[in-house]
This record gives structure tokens, sequence and C-alpha cells, in this order.
């Protein structure tokens, strides 16, 4: 499982023109899945974007968590992310995992996100989605369970 996460001051997902989801200052984790992920792969990518340190301490050091700041978290489906681009011109997707499965494992990543942080918000899996946000710093990682 692999997420890109960006530390936002604001972020929202829209489908047909509708906010779908919305957080002040936290993270914005773009999210895909791989074949062959499950719950360990899903337990460990939560605990991850939760207890990752990129938020600001008092002396204005990358030491501080999602969890420690209280912010938001998005959460938006984003299987491009799992593309093969070893070679050629075109991405593949033999990489990414099929939509049912995939669909499964970031559902089940937002339940339990819910159940452990306040104020987890996402989009429409499958939809076609548009993201706004306004990076922080600008601050992204890539993370993966692998």
């Amino acid at each position: 499982m692999i997420a890109l996460i960006q530390r936002v001051s604001e972020a929202r997902v829209d489908v047909d023109g509708v906010t779908l989801g919305a957080i002040d200052a936290g993270l914005l984790a773009l999210i895909g899945v791989q074949p062959g992920d499950g719950e360990a792969q899903t337990q460990r990518l939560l605990e991850r974007m939760l207890g990752y340190r990129i938020f600001a301490d008092a002396e204005g050091r990358m030491n501080r968590s999602l969890a420690d700041v209280g912010g938001g978290l998005l959460l938006v489906s984003q299987f491009t992310l799992a593309a093969d681009t070893r070679s050629g011109m075109r991405p593949g997707f033999s990489t990414a995992a099929a939509p049912v499965e995939a669909e499964h494992w970031f559902k089940r990543l937002l339940e339990l996100a819910r159940m452990r942080h306040a104020g987890v918000e996402t989009g429409r899996f499958g939809a076609h989605m548009k993201v706004h946000l306004v990076n922080d710093g600008p601050v992204t990682f890539r993370l993966e369970t692998n």
C-alpha cells in the first residue's frame, strides 16, 4: 500500500461540483493499493500516517505527528500511485490492485482511520475527483508498506 502524504493548511475533494470532504490544517493522503495488500499493510500505513512527524514543534523542527497536532486527515483513493512507470511512455497498471480489492482495502483504511482519529474525510472511490489543496511547506512524502 502506498500513500503520498502532503502537509496542508487546507484541502478538499469535489465530485461533480459538490465538496465531499474538506479539512483545515492536517494531511492530504493519496492512497494506492497494490495486489496482495491486506490487513497488515492497511494497519501499518495508518500507523505511519498518524505517527509520521512532519509538523513543527516549538523550535520549528518537524517533530510532531498528525496525532500530536490533532489535524484533519483527507484520504483520497488514487490507483495511479501504484502504476508501473519504469519503461516506455505510458504507465502500466498491472502493479495496481483490481478495483474490487482496492476499494475493499481503501474502505478498511478509512474505517480504521475514523476509529483512531477525529476529523477524517474522504472523496468517492472510483469517481473523477478534483482535489484542491494548499501544501504547507511544501511538505510531501511517499510512504509504502511493502
